[in-house]
């Protein structure tokens, strides 16, 4: 199933057949995705490598808040979208992470959960 982020991006979600009868999703209807943070990647760099996750979400570093180990990554992607990434404060260093960068978000299709407003 795609969706249609605010921003225009598509979002792929591995859902069963039995949760889009069960929520009730249509065609143009409205739905949520969920994303858990420690699930998404963050790239810097387009390297040319083929990913075999199937959304691969451009955008621009819009937070970026140290922990005592981790970092959070908020990645503003379009529209009202945006996306926070859970990396290691590492990470951060070595890609290069820092508000206003350019970064992409990484995410499994099946990582996606989908809800709908009841």
């Amino acid at each position: 199933m795609t969706l249609e982020l605010p921003g225009g991006q598509p979002l792929v979600a591995i859902v069963t057949m039995e949760s889009v009868r069960q929520l009730g999703i249509v065609e143009g209807g409205e739905a949520i995705a969920l994303i858990k943070a420690p699930w998404v990647m963050v790239m810097t760099e387009d390297s040319g490598i083929r990913l075999s996750a199937r959304n691969c979400l451009k955008g621009t570093v819009k937070t970026v808040q140290d922990g005592a180990v981790n970092s959070e990554v908020v990645i503003a992607l379009g529209g009202d979208s945006e996306i926070k990434a859970m990396i290691t404060r590492k990470a951060v260093n070595e890609l290069g992470v820092h508000v206003g960068a350019e970064a992409t978000a990484v995410v499994k299709a099946s990582h996606v959960v989908l809800g709908v407003s009841s």
